[in-house]
């Protein structure tokens, strides 16, 4: 079983930069993928980021490529979200997700995610 636990989420002006953490706790693995999705109020969970264990390649949804950017530290099992010029569309519950099994075609879309987060509160105000 995996335990992840976001961190960093608050309140920030338009244009403004927050970094969220994500630290996984319990059965490790090597390789597979963490990520970032949100979901803002009465919307779909949206993908924002995502990072392969190994090798360590990024992706980024279309909204906030150039902005964010999604790194991982391997020795203390943490994956951050680096967001730059926050805006308010960017309003959501943020949610630390991993797998240990995801390919890349699978990485998008929430529901091939096995472990989650509690979610962390960004908002932007303008």
């Amino acid at each position: 079983q995996v335990q992840l636990l976001e961190s960093g989420g608050g309140l920030v002006t338009t244009g403004g930069s927050l970094r969220l953490s994500c630290a996984a706790t319990g059965r490790s693995f090597s390789s597979g993928t963490m990520a970032w999705f949100r979901q803002a109020p009465g919307e779909e969970r949206e993908f924002v980021a995502a990072i392969f264990r190994r090798g360590g390649s990024t992706y980024y949804g279309d909204s906030v490529k150039g902005r964010f950017a999604i790194s991982r530290d391997s020795a203390k099992n943490t994956v951050y979200l680096q967001m730059n010029s926050l805006k308010p569309e960017d309003t959501a519950v943020y949610y630390c997700a991993a797998d240990s099994t995801l390919i890349l075609s699978s990485i998008w879309g929430a529901e091939h995610y096995d472990y989650w987060g509690q979610g962390t509160q960004v908002t932007v105000s303008s």
